[in-house]
C-alpha cells in the first residue's frame, strides 16, 4: 500500500472514531504532571495534512511515485536469455514478446555477444478539435552482454527471430592441438 494511501486510511479511522465521540487526547504523552494541553488538537493537524496530500500539485507528485514503484522499469527493460551448449555449438535465446525484428541490435566484440532493443514511440492526445494538447515522446534501451569463452567469427553466426524469440547459435571454435616434442 502506497505510504500515502495508508496515512490516509488512518485519517479516515481518527475522524471516524471522532464523529462517534471519542476523542484522542491532546495531552503530551508520557507527562503525568501535565494538565495542558497543546495549542492546535490532534484533529486539525491530521485534517490539514490530508488536506495537504490531496491537493495538486502534491497529490500528482504522489500518484506518480505511486506509479513508478508500481513499474519501476519500462516493460522489455530486461528480457531473459538463456545460452545453451551442445557438442558444436552455443545457442542463445532471448524472449522478446512485442518487439519487432528491426528493433533488435546484435553486435559481436572479441568473445562477447551483446543483444540490443530499442523502441521509440509517440503517443498524442488531441481533444475533439483535433488540435494536440499533449504530445509524449518514450524511448526505451536496453541490452543483454553474453560472454563466451572464445572470440566469435561473426561470419559463422546464424540469427533468428520469430514469435518473440530471438536465437542466435554461435559455432564452437576448435582449437589447434599443438604436439609436445620431448
Amino acid at each position: 500500500m502506497a505510504a500515502h494511501t495508508q496515512f490516509y486510511s488512518h485519517i479516515l479511522a481518527i475522524e471516524k472514531l471522532e464523529s462517534e465521540g471519542i476523542h484522542m487526547s491532546s495531552m503530551v504523552p508520557n507527562d503525568k504532571n501535565s494538565k495542558k494541553p497543546r495549542t492546535d488538537s490532534f484533529g486539525d493537524l491530521m485534517k490539514t495534512m490530508n488536506e495537504f496530500f490531496h491537493e495538486k500539485p502534491i497529490k500528482g507528485f504522489l500518484q506518480s511515485i505511486d506509479d513508478f514503484f508500481k513499474s519501476p522499469f519500462p516493460p522489455g527493460a530486461n528480457f531473459h536469455v538463456d545460452t545453451i551448449e551442445t557438442g558444436n555449438e552455443y545457442i542463445i535465446s532471448a524472449e522478446l514478446p512485442g518487439i519487432k525484428r528491426e528493433q533488435i541490435q546484435l553486435n559481436i566484440s572479441g568473445n562477447y555477444l551483446t543483444i540490443s532493443v530499442e523502441n521509440r514511440e509517440i503517443e498524442t492526445a488531441e481533444d475533439e478539435n483535433n488540435q494536440i494538447y499533449r504530445r509524449k515522446y518514450l524511448q526505451q534501451k536496453s541490452s543483454r552482454t553474453i560472454s563466451l569463452p572464445h572470440t566469435i567469427n561473426e561470419k559463422n553466426v546464424k540469427a533468428s527471430y520469430r514469435d518473440g524469440l530471438l536465437k542466435v547459435r554461435i559455432p564452437q571454435e576448435k582449437g589447434k592441438m599443438i604436439e609436445i616434442e620431448e
